[in-house]
């Protein structure tokens, strides 16, 4: 199978008011550790004035390592729920701060909960999440007729069309997922009756939001 690695590639903001407190959620995607911390330094440097700062994050491809801040608020009513949604959403390599501005009523434990939760959702909202998979570059050569069956052939197996050159021949270049190599050639030369030549090469991490191809 091939490893996926869900993470947020662009980050984005997002607020939620209840009884008249407001929280915003800042989301940001991170390398390690320090990039965390010094995301959530620099939150709460531009958020001085706000009761609470608190902030959860994940880092490493498998979420090695799990951070969480409740910033004076009761134990586990902010960070803790912070960090849950996100292991419940399997993403990695992310950062978010909910800056709380206290509205002079009290929310109780499940109410902070809930406004906590409810603002990292919102932040999620405005972000681009991707799932970045191990992938290798296969490149696809053919004479000039077989072009159209190339791009049918990417187009019905969502491979997508990297790059495109020709020559004496038409050379079209994709991205398959590293554990699919072997079958996507052994098709390409069934249906071609072997008139295609493929070669793998390049290996690397990739991931695909809408339709441009991020590389890694």
């Amino acid at each position: 199978m091939c490893e996926i690695f869900k993470t947020v590639y662009k980050g984005g903001e997002g607020e939620y008011e209840e009884k008249k407190s407001k929280f915003i959620a800042h989301i940001t995607p991170v390398k390690d550790g320090d990039e965390a911390a010094a995301f959530i330094a620099d939150m709460k440097k531009q958020y001085w004035d706000a009761r609470h700062n608190c902030s959860a994050y994940i880092v490493g491809e498998r979420g090695e390592l799990t951070r969480s801040s409740d910033d004076g608020e009761p134990s586990g009513t902010a960070g803790k729920p912070m960090l849950e949604l996100l292991k419940s959403m399997k993403l990695t390599g992310v950062c978010v701060v909910v800056t709380r501005y206290f509205g002079g009523v009290l929310l109780g434990t499940g109410g902070l909960i809930r406004a906590y939760t409810a603002a990292v959702k919102a932040g999620l909202e405005n972000c681009i999440v991707i799932e970045k998979r191990k992938g290798t570059v296969l490149t696809v050569t053919g004479d000039y007729s077989a072009e159209g069956m190339i791009r049918r052939f990417f187009k019905d197996n969502a491979l997508p069309l990297t790059l495109c050159s020709y020559s004496d021949a038409v050379s079209m270049e994709t991205i398959v997922d590293s554990h699919l190599v072997a079958d996507m050639i052994k098709k390409l030369t069934e249906q071609s009756a072997g008139t295609l030549k493929t070669e793998a090469t390049d290996e690397l991490e990739y991931a695909v939001a809408g339709d441009e191809v991020i590389l890694f």
